[in-house]
């Protein structure tokens, strides 16, 4: 049946309108999780500036609190989710900025051996553990790796290539939450170690970037023994950073090879996760030199507020109930991890010495 003349045509939305619209809509729907995400994380800043906590720890604790806003219906939940798994990846990308190829060169190769062969070791020795636990494959790849690499952030990075299951969030969570909880404590014992051993300022630093899990933990655990060590532990911790990249690659290219990533509209994974593309092309940048310090100190703080939003709303998506059941083999699982790329390290530095 045709329209009467009489009626007047409803106007049909031209293309680039409705794609405004459509954007518009979109970031409406996300925004109440994104900013509650945000909140969440300044408020665990705060908190970290005032009273002395690890960051990342306070977030995961006041997003476990708030897990009820990201129940399925309510207006933050879309927001949360995004925040999850898409700022988690701009951080992990933006991590590249702190990356050269001098800084590589000025450590030497013999410790650049030692940390290399450190992470490669405690991945594949986390691989075993878990197996030896009763946990998946999965989860040996998330502890060992995050305990190998740069802790909570390594984590995030390698969860997002992981394939997904149901226990996913909480594994991530519960390794998050465990790694800064080891880092802080081995913040303290790890000088007193070191001069037990009998390390000079170089080892020391050495045996503290080498074995810490999170980079602010070996700032402070290596400035505490000396200008020295502090400096070298820096140093062979941006090293240890350097190889999430990498890591992260290896991991994506095996689970692809073997069928078992996460498919989407019945798609094939991409190759090379965009996020790991973007790590490799800021650290080729800032090795080339042609980023300016002032970006790259930029890109760094970015960094670090994307990955402090981002376990912010991992936190919120976990359960505390599911956390508890992760039961004492996971615990062990990571402390085994810990002590054996700690021990891993001293023994190197001993016979290299």
């Amino acid at each position: 049946m045709s329209r009467s003349p009489l009626i007047p045509e409803e106007p049909v939305p031209k293309a680039p309108a409705r794609v405004v619209s459509a954007a518009r809509s979109g970031l409406a729907d996300l925004f109440p999780g994104i900013a509650v995400s945000v909140l969440v994380a300044a408020t665990a800043q705060f908190l970290s500036e005032h009273y002395g906590a690890p960051a990342m720890l306070m977030a995961l604790l006041l997003g476990l609190a708030l897990n009820f806003l990201a129940d399925e219906g309510t207006r933050t939940a879309p927001g949360i989710a995004f925040t999850a798994r898409s700022v988690l990846r701009l951080g992990v990308a933006l991590l590249g900025a702190r990356i050269s190829v001098a800084m590589l060169a000025a450590l030497g190769p013999r410790a650049i051996g030692l940390v290399v062969a450190g992470v490669v070791l405690t991945i594949l020795f986390g691989l075993a553990a878990a197996r030896l636990a009763g946990r998946d494959w999965r989860f040996g790849l998330l502890t060992g790796g995050a305990v190998a690499i740069c802790g909570a952030s390594a984590a995030m990075a390698i969860a997002a290539v992981l394939p997904r299951h149901e226990k996913s969030e909480r594994d991530l969570v519960f390794t998050v939450l465990a790694v800064t909880v080891l880092s802080t404590v081995a913040m303290v014992i790890y000088p007193l170690l070191a001069r037990l051993f009998g390390l000079g300022p170089q080892d020391a630093g050495v045996f503290i970037g080498g074995t810490i899990h999170d980079v602010a933990q070996v700032v402070g655990a290596g400035f505490s023994i000396g200008p020295e060590a502090g400096e070298t532990a820096t140093l062979v911790k941006l090293i240890r950073v350097s190889m999430l990249a990498p890591v992260v690659l290896c991991f994506s290219l095996i689970i692809r090879h073997r069928g078992l990533a996460d498919r989407q509209a019945g798609q094939k994974p991409p190759l090379l996760p965009g996020f790991v593309l973007g790590f490799l092309a800021l650290a080729a940048v800032n090795s080339l030199g042609l980023m300016p310090a002032v970006l790259a100190d930029a890109a760094g703080l970015a960094s670090r507020w994307a990955l402090l939003i981002a376990i912010a709303a991992v936190g919120i998506k976990t359960s505390l109930r599911r956390m508890l059941e992760v039961g004492p083999g996971a615990i062990a699982v990571l402390l085994a991890d810990t002590v054996f790329l700690g021990g891993f390290i001293t023994a190197g530095l001993h016979l290299l010495g």
